[in-house]
């Protein structure tokens, strides 16, 4: 009966893959096997000191680094950000966080991490979202890793696009959004940061920068989609 209930409801509402479009079978889920199998994966959870890691250094204590996919404009990997993000379609998020813990986890790079924290985003962006897709990127995380997901600790004072924005452009943008609460529970701990895709990194440094009073504080990043040719957006000088 389930079987014949989800062949009738594929027929009215046929279920494609985001990146290609191709009729999904009823095992798979947002994409397809070949596009999953395609999927331009980074690897940077196998590899220390990584691309993703580096501009980092000496600003923020970061541990790690890694994210499932290169993002590149144009490209048909672009759609999960973009069904995710802007189609309602917050179960990507969930799915995606799932595969991406799954893939990475024996590599130990979730050894340690202490809790996960999904980059907030303003309320405004919640009324007109409904969701905020780092939230359920998290989830999917912690579905995975068992690691406790805060999502209330930090806010977002102020929101405004950064498309088409200069890298210093995108920093000055960001840099007092977020504003921490409790910070002295993190107080030696070492949090994850969740995002949906890293291009200048001005958020992630922006977050990571509010926890700037509390000691002893550690960071690993985690996201779908890099830039292959990060371009990290950082305090001036």
């Amino acid at each position: 009966m389930i079987t014949w209930i989800r062949a009738f409801l594929g027929l009215l509402f046929p279920r494609q893959c985001v990146v290609c479009k191709r009729l999904l079978n009823h095992t798979e889920k947002f994409i397809c096997i070949i596009c999953d199998s395609n999927i331009p994966r980074t690897y940077y959870h196998l590899q220390k000191d990584n691309a993703m890691e580096e501009p980092f250094w000496g600003k923020i204590p970061i541990q790690r680094a890694t994210a499932f996919f290169y993002y590149r404009k144009g490209s048909d990997y672009c759609n999960i950000i973009y069904e995710l993000k802007y189609k309602g379609r917050k179960e990507i998020g969930t799915v995606m966080g799932c595969d991406m813990a799954h893939e990475i986890q024996n590599s130990g790079f979730f050894n340690d991490i202490d809790v996960i924290l999904p980059i907030p985003i303003h309320h405004d962006r919640i009324r007109q979202r409904g969701y905020n897709q780092s939230e359920w990127i998290a989830k999917g995380i912690a579905e995975v890793t068992n690691i406790p997901v805060n999502n209330k600790a930090m806010t977002r004072k102020a929101y405004s696009s950064q498309t088409n924005q200069s890298v210093f452009d995108r920093w000055d943008n960001v840099k007092d959004t977020f504003e921490l609460h409790q910070p002295e529970i993190f107080s030696g701990k070492h949090i994850l940061i969740v995002d949906d895709v890293l291009t200048t990194g001005s958020t992630v440094m922006a977050c990571a920068l509010a926890f700037s009073s509390v000691q002893g504080v550690r960071f690993s990043i985690i996201t779908l989609g890099v830039s292959r040719n990060i371009k990290i957006s950082t305090p001036p000088a």
